[in-house]
């Protein structure tokens, strides 16, 4: 059972590893700088601009 445990430590730190490079790596830079300003993007009075669209 012990073994089991061993190997089931390195298999998730391996993982672990893993998608610790894949974030870092430059590739996803691009995509990460662009999720991260998402919030900025949004317009700045949002409801003003629904009831403008409705007529209200």
């Amino acid at each position: 059972m012990n073994d089991v445990r061993s190997w089931y430590t390195v298999v998730i730190f391996a993982v672990f590893i893993g998608i610790f490079i894949w974030a870092w790596s430059s590739k996803r830079k691009r995509d990460f700088h662009e999720a991260a300003h998402l919030p900025l993007n949004e317009p700045e009075y949002p409801r003003e601009q629904k009831n403008k669209e409705n007529g209200s």
